[in-house]
Parts: structure tokens; C-alpha cells; sequence
């Protein structure tokens, strides 16, 4: 039977803008009015003063409104003297001490020093893992979900996954204890471990030699043949935002919990099957493959769940003192080597401009060769707040185009479609949708630094099949690599303490 509904299509992706001159923002255009007015004032004291406060306005306005790359000139200047500094105090560069003469604790490299895993209790008799960042109080838990495939769903069905999945994440405006949430896609080339474990168990003593030899080959080329695809969704809590302020350390893990209860359950119904909460020992294993990848056998022979005890065989394994944290790591300007690989993180610079199908990340999401992690984070804005932020944005586009009219420029289409996008969001916000603010990380490793050319042409074209367009986080690879694991570590929040 065909469907022969209508190709439903989505969108409405915008970049927020304020009310600013052009493509400025309100504060580089508050410099630049600052600045003209310092030399206007500067003429009318003592007209000779110009031959000093024009150079100097020259400059500071040349740094605010130049752009390198798309990205403002004083951005690009502030980050490349950061990173100088960075390499001459030696912050580029992690070694873990082999032998010391005290125990090593999990020692991790960058922004995720503070992290720490955690095994709390369920309150049914088991155990679920928490990311705890010692630094800002955060705490994170990873729930593990199957996507259902909508190869051969009907469109009604992924309509109302879609809506769904909206509305859950309009939920987490009423949910303030909530700071944000990352879903990652994570997939790499099948280790073998699993089947080779499978089929040595299973493989009879007596069974023809020809018959041996061939599974054994089999096994040998599944890799080759086979992706394992992880899907997981991390949502970091922040007790201090809770409604009812938790007195103790345990009453705000207690209040964790069931706040991850009910947002857990209402996963189900965004076409994903929920497999459970990741534990303590799977979030050190996520960790150790990713920066030891020719570790991934070993991982996953860890976390293999045993058939009698339905239990992970050897969690105490990835658990103990030092296992989890990398040998040695060095951030380079456009890439990270780390143990066993080298990695190549994107972030997100340009979303589709166009309504798109629900499937539009497939190409970037689906497996490929070369282990890679595709993470999208969504920071909701308190649903008290969303209708003001929304109405500013409004009367920003107003103010653009009054002045546009004032000065006799024509509107151009990016302009018309911004302000349309505007108004859309805060019609669709008064019928009850949230707002956020949506990122994208994108990491892929690989074990031969010859092949990291093609895993990168790799990943930029999957990006272009799904009209989306990446910009290298140069000189950030160490903290775009951390974003990306199940530990809440937040581009944005990483940026805003590091402005305080």
C-alpha cells in the first residue's frame, strides 16, 4: 500500500539577532557609535586631537566590524592570543603519570578535569551512572535509545514522533532543575569483539575443519562489513536551580532522579525505544574508546552484558584508578591526538536554510568507515522568558526595517526571511511551543593519521547531503572532542565562565 500524504517538512532554524547596525550586534554596535562619538567630542575640544583619535577609532572600529572567515576580527584576534598563551604555559599537553607514588583518581584532560563518574541508585534495586562536574555543580545522566527506522514508517507515524520529540523538548522550559540536553549519534566500524566472542562460544570441537575455517574467516571480515551505531541522550541537571533548594549532596541526586524519571518515560513516545540508563562503568568505557579507539574490543568484552547474570562482565575493570582517563593527549590549531587516534572536530556554523524532511541527518549520522560522533545540544530558554526573547527579536526585525526604509535600502531576501522566521517563532511560541538554542558538534577519529584527509573530505561532504554547513573549531579541538562524550560539557556554558 502506498502513502500517498503530502512530504511533510520542517524547519524554521534562525541565527538570533539584535537590534544592530547591518550584521552587528548590539554590542559591537554600541563600540562603533562609542567610537564616532569619542572622535566627534575629541574634534570639539581641540581640533588638533584628531590627528590621534581617528587612527585609533580607525582601529577599534576595524576590529568590530572586520570579519576573518565569517567570524568578527577581535574574536579571532582574543582566541589566537588565548591559545598562545595556552602553548607557552604548556595547557596544550596532557601526559598521565604511568607510576607515581599516590593513587591516580580519574584524571581527565581540558574542561572535563572536573568530571567525575559517579553509580547512584535507581530506587529499584540497581544502579545508574552520573557524570558529576565538580566545578559547576552539573550532573549529568545518559539514557541509552534505539531510533525506530522510518525507512517504512508511515508519515503519520514520524509526524507524531517529530511533534512529540517538540514537545518534549518544550517540556524542559517548565523544568528549570533542567540546564540542557545533547543527543549523540555515535558509530564506528564493529570492533569483532562481539561476534568473535559469540561464535567462539558456540563453535563445536567436532564440526568439520572446512566448516571452522569458514566462520572463523567470517568473523574475521565482519568488521569490515558491520558498524556498531550507539544512540544516547544526556541531559545535565543543575541542583542549584532546583525549585526546592536540596540541603545535602544526596537529597539533590535524590532530586536528579526523579526529575530523570518522567523525562525518561516520555522518550518512548519520540520514536525511540529506551534501553535504560547508562551505568557508571559504560560512561568510563564511552570515555576510554574515545580516546583509545584500538581499545573498543576491550570495552566492549568489559560492558558485554553476561548471559546468566544479565549483569556487565567486568565493569570494575574500566572503573578502576586511571582507566578511564587517557595516557597523553596534544591539542594541535586543527586537530587532537590522543593515545590511538587523532580526531577532527566540526561545530555547527550554518543550519538548512530550507523547510527539510525529517530524515536530513541521515547522511551525517549514518555509519562510515571511520569512527565519528554527531552530537546536537538544545539549551532551553525558561518557558517565563521564551515570549519576551521572542517579542525582542520582533521588534529588532522591526527596527531593521524601519531603518532600512528611512535610509531608501531595499529589503533583501535573507532580511525578509529573517524577519518571517522572527515572526513565525513567536506565533508558534504563543500556541505553546519552547525555544532554545540549538548547536551541533561533529568528531571523527581515526587510528592512521594518513587517513585523516579522508575522513575529513568524509565528513564535509555528508554535511553538505544534509544542508548543513560545518566550520572547524580551530584552536578549541580539545574542548569540541569533550563536548561530544557523555559527561555535559557545553560549548556555550564553557564559553560564558570563561568570559567571567
Amino acid at each position: 500500500m502506498t502513502d500517498n500524504q503530502q512530504v511533510r517538512l520542517y524547519g524554521g532554524w534562525r541565527r538570533s539577532r539584535g537590534i544592530g547596525l547591518g550584521n552587528l550586534t548590539p554590542v559591537q554596535t554600541a563600540i562603533v557609535l562609542g567610537t564616532l562619538v569619542a572622535v566627534v567630542v575629541c574634534s570639539a575640544i581641540d581640533f588638533r586631537l584628531l590627528l590621534f583619535s581617528v587612527p585609533i577609532g580607525l582601529v577599534v572600529v576595524g576590529l568590530t566590524v572586520a570579519r576573518w572567515k565569517g567570524l568578527p576580527l577581535v574574536d579571532v584576534v582574543t582566541q589566537n592570543s588565548r591559545w598562545r598563551q595556552g602553548k607557552k604555559a604548556g595547557h596544550l599537553n596532557f601526559t598521565s603519570g604511568v607510576v607515581t607514588l599516590h593513587e591516580q583518581d580519574h584524571d581527565l584532560p581540558g574542561v572535563l578535569a572536573p568530571v567525575v563518574p559517579l553509580s547512584v541508585e535507581d530506587g529499584e534495586g540497581g544502579y545508574y551512572g552520573l557524570s558529576w562536574n565538580r566545578r559547576t555543580g552539573h550532573l549529568t545522566a545518559t539514557v541509552h535509545v534505539a531510533p525506530i527506522s522510518t525507512a517504512l514508517a508511515n508519515r503519520a507515524a514520524v509526524d507524531t514522533w517529530v511533534s512529540q520529540w517538540g514537545a518534549w523538548l518544550a517540556r524542559l522550559g517548565h523544568t528549570p532543575i533542567v540546564s540542557w540536553v545533547q543527543v549523540t549519534v555515535d558509530t564506528a566500524p564493529d570492533p569483532g569483539s562481539t561476534l568473535e566472542d559469540y561464535v567462539a562460544e558456540r563453535l563445536s570441537a567436532t564440526a568439520p575443519a572446512p566448516a571452522r575455517d569458514l566462520m572463523r574467516d567470517l568473523v574475521a571480515i565482519s568488521p569490515a562489513a558491520s558498524a556498531t551505531v550507539d544512540t544516547r541522550v544526556s541531559i545535565t541537571f543543575d541542583p542549584a536551580r532546583a525549585p526546592e533548594k536540596a540541603e545535602t549532596f544526596a537529597e539533590a541526586v535524590a532530586e536528579v532522579g526523579r526529575v530523570l524519571r518522567g523525562l525518561q518515560a516520555a522518550l518512548g513516545a519520540c520514536g525511540v525505544s529506551v534501553l535504560g540508563r547508562a551505568s557508571a562503568a559504560r560512561l568510563a568505557g564511552i570515555t576510554r574508546a574515545a580516546f583509545d579507539p584500538s581499545a573498543r574490543g576491550e570495552v566492549a568484552r568489559a560492558l558485554a552484558i553476561h548471559p546468566e547474570t544479565r549483569q556487565e562482565s567486568n565493569p570494575a575493570a574500566l572503573l578502576a584508578p586511571g582507566s578511564m582517563a587517557p595516557l597523553s593527549v596534544e591539542e594541535h590549531k586543527d586537530r587532537y591526538d590522543h593515545d590511538s587516534g587523532v580526531s577532527v572536530s566540526w561545530v555547527w556554523e550554518t543550519p538548512p536554510r530550507q523547510h527539510v524532511t525529517s530524515d536530513v541527518l541521515a547522511p551525517l549520522m549514518g555509519p562510515s568507515r571511520f569512527p565519528k560522533r554527531v552530537t546536537l545540544a538544545y539549551e532551553a530558554f525558561p518557558a517565563e522568558a521564551a515570549a519576551a526573547k521572542l517579542e525582542n527579536e520582533v521588534n529588532a526585525a522591526a527596527y531593521r526595517a524601519a531603518v532600512r526604509n528611512r535610509t531608501q535600502r531595499a529589503e533583501t531576501a535573507q532580511d525578509a526571511a529573517d524577519r518571517e522566521r522572527a515572526e513565525q517563532a513567536a506565533r508558534e511560541e504563543a500556541m505553546g511551543a519552547g525555544l532554545g538554542l540549538s548547536s551541533m558538534i561533529v568528531t571523527v577519529t581515526v587510528t592512521d593519521e594518513k587517513e585523516l584527509p579522508r575522513a575529513v573530505s568524509d565528513i564535509e561532504q555528508r554535511a553538505g547531503s544534509s544542508k548543513i554547513k560545518l566550520r572547524r573549531a580551530v584552536r578549541s579541538q580539545a574542548a569540541a572532542f569533550a563536548a561530544t562524550l557523555p559527561h555535559g560539557i557545553y560549548l556555550p556554558d564553557v564559553a560564558r565562565r570563561r568570559r567571567r
